[in-house]
């Protein structure tokens, strides 16, 4: 695989169980590009150690005053060095694509992951972790991969080298091949301490970015409630702790370095000083020594990669963990006897079996949850993005599990939008340019999820001058709109996309109550026919719904229509209008009351009777809410 072949058409099932795994997965992937910077290291390397052959020629030709020997060892030491020229050139830019194409694989891989789980993804994991394995863990896993080809290159020269000494040099020779070995092997006590600390630094850094992104994505409302600074400082505490993390990682790695810079000098001397007596002793000649000593001196070069070895496996061997931490979360699917389907879509209705939420195909139905957490899971779950932990049978449209289908035809039949939807940066035309069925004009959607007013700032911000909102520019998630314009241009793009189903979580929360129910009107008669389901408490949105559903507890309490279920169920009703159980006891101590009051025969209006007046226990919330009501009613 070369740098412009890339993207991969398929970067292929990753082996995720734990982090070594992974990483000898993506090196048999990248078995042909390893093995082609192999041979370029080989060529590389082998005209290193072929100059100290070349130089004690010349110098033993110059002793002997041999012409025609100084001319071959000149032409050895030339046809040495552009082997070490082309070698090391190719050899860069052949470890470079391996790192290259690996992070690019890495990177599609956690694309993909992140298309697959959507929005569940953040609910498994740290959103600052996912970010630390999509930035800094790629590079460090691309570095591993670099260094391995340029590491085993070196390994083998070495040993080439140290056999040609024995055999070129016996008396020499020997005392290389031992002490090579234990150069190279002389840190391997250290690694363990150095790979605790540089673990230790990667977990605290991994913090600090969680930390970061968190702060960063909540600094308005740090903003609005002062608590700026103390998340700052939280940040900088946890940053302080990273820099003495990796001091204290850096200094193992320095104490390394200088075993590995000590010991070859001491090989160094000690070669010298043997070799000398015994060319003072006549029993080998001087050119002889100093082609020991060159082999010697350049051996220093490939033995670097040794270390450069063991710091990229430490530090990519956490990275890789937390990689294969995220490739290895999967859709949670359920099996039954039907087996797979194909790609058909499915139509019909949609059927929770945990929750009996049923939603009838082409009506819109919206669900009433005390518990908003409770109200996002479930509608995930509607979406086939259930969490890992559910144990749950799947959600059924039309009869057919969603867990059954293809994940494209799931996704093109279930649209869920949760209630913090992400604008991409980009013109409004490139928001609305997305995969729909054509049935819906992007203007009718923009119509329908009031967006006039957004339509006229884009125009206004419009960096063109054409004053087309349309070319105007979003900036990234929309931090240039308040939080009911990008509300409102989300669930635009959502009724754009016209999927079977549209399930929406709290779509209107941040609108004021009028464009609230306008919304309301456009989102039913634009949805007509199609099955939507929405995830709301509010009584503008209630009062339009064919289909009220009433949860508790997990399961469905009530079904009907708003009007009724406000009138006959108190639960329903204190949801609904924010009730607190002050209010409530004190209702229903009013109705025993008047109950007991009226005659027999006069019980059965009770139901029809108006609410006894309250206000002046209510709160400002729930006063609102019933106002909404009377005016629906």
């Amino acid at each position: 695989m070369q740098i412009r072949d890339l993207p991969y058409p398929d970067p292929g099932i990753p082996d995720a169980r734990s982090g070594p795994r992974f990483l000898l997965w993506l090196g048999r992937k990248q078995l042909g590009g390893q093995l082609k910077a192999l041979a370029w290291g080989l060529v590389h390397f082998t005209g290193i150690g072929g100059l100290s052959v070349g130089a004690g020629l010349a110098v033993q030709a110059v002793i002997d005053r041999s012409g025609g020997r100084l001319a071959l060892a000149g032409a050895l030491i030339a046809l040495f060095g552009a082997a070490i020229a082309v070698g090391d050139t190719m050899l860069h830019r052949s470890a470079v694509t391996n790192w290259i194409t690996a992070a690019a694989r890495l990177q599609q891989l956690l694309a993909r992951k992140t298309a697959d789980l959507g929005s569940a993804l953040t609910r498994r994991v740290a959103a600052g972790e996912v970010v630390a394995v999509s930035t800094g863990d790629v590079e460090k896993i691309g570095w591993f991969v670099e260094a391995l080809s340029r590491f085993l290159a070196a390994a083998i020269a070495i040993v080439l080298i140290c056999v040609g000494l024995v055999l070129y040099l016996p008396e020499l020779g020997t005392l290389v091949a031992v002490g090579v070995p234990v150069l190279a092997l002389a840190v391997l006590p250290l690694l363990p301490r150095a790979t605790q600390r540089a673990d230790v630094q990667r977990e605290k850094a991994g913090k600090a970015t969680e930390l970061a992104s968190d702060t960063v994505a909540g600094l308005r409302v740090l903003r609005g409630i002062g608590g700026e600074e103390l998340f700052l400082g939280r940040y900088r505490a946890a940053s302080q702790e990273v820099r003495e993390a990796a001091v204290r990682s850096a200094r193992m790695w320095s104490l390394i370095s200088a075993i590995q810079v000590l010991l070859p000098g001491v090989m160094l001397i000690s070669v010298i000083w043997y070799g000398s007596r015994l060319a003072l002793d006549g029993r080998i000649e001087v050119g002889g020594l100093v082609t020991v000593y060159s082999a010697v001196t350049l051996l220093l070069f490939p033995l670097r990669h040794f270390e450069e070895i063991a710091m990229a496996y430490s530090f990519s061997r956490p990275s890789a963990k937390r990689a294969a931490r995220v490739l290895s979360l999967e859709r949670t699917t359920y099996e039954d006897e039907r087996g797979g389907l194909d790609d058909a879509r499915p139509t019909g209705d949609l059927y929770d079996p945990a929750t009996g939420l049923l939603a009838p195909a082409g009506l819109l139905t919206v669900v009433v949850c005390g518990d908003p957490d409770a109200a996002g899971r479930l509608a995930e779950r509607l979406g086939g993005h259930a969490a890992e932990e559910e144990k749950s049978p799947s959600v059924l449209l039309g009869g057919v599990a969603l867990d059954d289908l293809p994940l494209d035809a799931a996704r093109a039949s279930v649209l869920v939008q949760d209630k913090d939807p992400v604008l991409l940066s980009g013109t409004l035309t490139e928001l609305l340019d997305i995969p729909a069925s054509g049935a819906v004009d992007p203007e009718k959607a923009l119509t329908a999820a009031q967006c006039a007013d957004v339509l006229d700032a884009l125009a206004q911000a419009s960096v063109d001058g054409s004053g087309d909102p349309m070319r105007s520019r979003i900036t990234e998630r929309g931090r240039s709109l308040s939080g009911g314009q990008r509300q409102r241009l989300a669930l635009a793009r959502s009724l754009v996309t016209d999927p079977e189903v549209l399930v929406l979580d709290e779509p209107t929360s941040a609108v004021d109550s009028h464009t609230e129910a306008r919304i309301a009107q456009g989102v039913k008669a634009l949805r007509a026919g199609r099955t939507t389901v929405v995830f709301a408490s509010s009584p503008l949105l209630l009062d339009h719904a064919d289909r009220v559903v009433f949860l508790h507890d997990g399961e469905v309490a009530s079904v009907g229509v708003h009007r009724e279920l406000v009138r006959s169920d108190a639960a329903y009703r204190a949801v609904v209008t924010r009730e607190t159980e002050h209010e409530q006891d004190h209702e229903q101590d009013q109705g025993r009351e008047q109950e007991q009051e009226q005659a027999p025969g006069q019980r059965e209006e009770t139901g029809r009777e108006q609410r006894p007046e309250r206000e002046h226990i209510m709160e400002p919330a729930s006063a609102r809410a019933r106002e909404e009501i009377e005016e629906s009613a």
